[in-house]
């Protein structure tokens, strides 16, 4: 991470410190493991939906320090990308849930989001119980999830919390280690089918996408539903 003058480095641990007022509210009322979860991928046309789930560590504690924790669509590439390292190396512990095209197909894009939700919640329990030879309890977990949608069938206690991505810092943290997850599996499958410039617009509906739709047609990662508009019916 480049270095910064103190007078930026103060500013922006000001802005962290506020960023971090829901974890605080929620240690307060008692809860012990704050899990920020977040999704990247519903609007494209194609390729799974992501989501990530992170428990951070204390604040308070200086050395796990992360700093530039925001909404990954406010972060370069390059500087998601050098976020999401630190996070991993710094965060408690996290998951990652993942909904491909067929199963949104199947039960549609929301609860294929929210499906995949609940899966990054649990790894990252699973993940922080292996790290620290724990057991938690799942009455002092508190899950942060970002939008106007609670998890159904999660049964730990949670919070929605619309624009969670720029206001919390569990949510900020799980937004950034989704869309870096997603970003390198589109450029992967850019180089499985190529012609569709899947790297570059990463399975939005662009211009070019769309042309290249029309013109060599869906592959197996297109999802059927979200075509009808621009191919009629289609088959794979």
């Amino acid at each position: 991470m480049a270095k910064m003058n103190e007078e930026k480095l103060q500013q922006e641990r000001e802005r962290l410190y506020e960023l971090h007022r829901f974890e605080r509210e929620a240690i307060e009322q008692g809860f012990q493991y704050i899990i920020g979860v977040d999704e990247v991928g519903r609007g494209p046309l194609c390729g799974p939906v992501v989501t990530a789930a992170c428990i951070l560590k204390p604040y308070q504690e200086a050395e796990q320090e992360i700093l530039f924790l925001n909404d990954s669509k406010k972060l370069s590439e390059k500087k998601r990308e050098a976020v999401s390292l630190d996070i991993k190396e710094k965060a408690a512990a996290y998951g990652f849930g993942i909904s491909g095209p067929e199963r949104i197909d199947d039960i549609n894009i929301l609860n294929a989001t929210l499906e995949a939700m609940k899966d990054a919640v649990y790894e990252c329990i699973k993940t922080y119980e292996e790290r620290y030879k724990v057991k938690l309890d799942h009455d002092k977990i508190m899950v942060f999830v970002d939008g106007n949608k609670e998890i159904s069938g999660l049964k730990l206690f949670q919070k929605s919390i619309v624009s969670g991505d720029a206001n919390s810092a569990s949510i900020s943290a799980a937004s950034i280690l989704a869309k870096v997850r997603r970003d390198h599996m589109m450029i992967e499958y850019d180089d499985k089918y190529p012609g569709y410039g899947m790297a570059k617009h990463k399975g939005y509906g662009t211009k070019q996408h769309v042309e290249a739709l029309k013109e060599l047609g869906p592959t197996p990662i297109h999802r059927r539903s979200f075509l009808k508009k621009i191919l009629g019916d289609v088959n794979f």
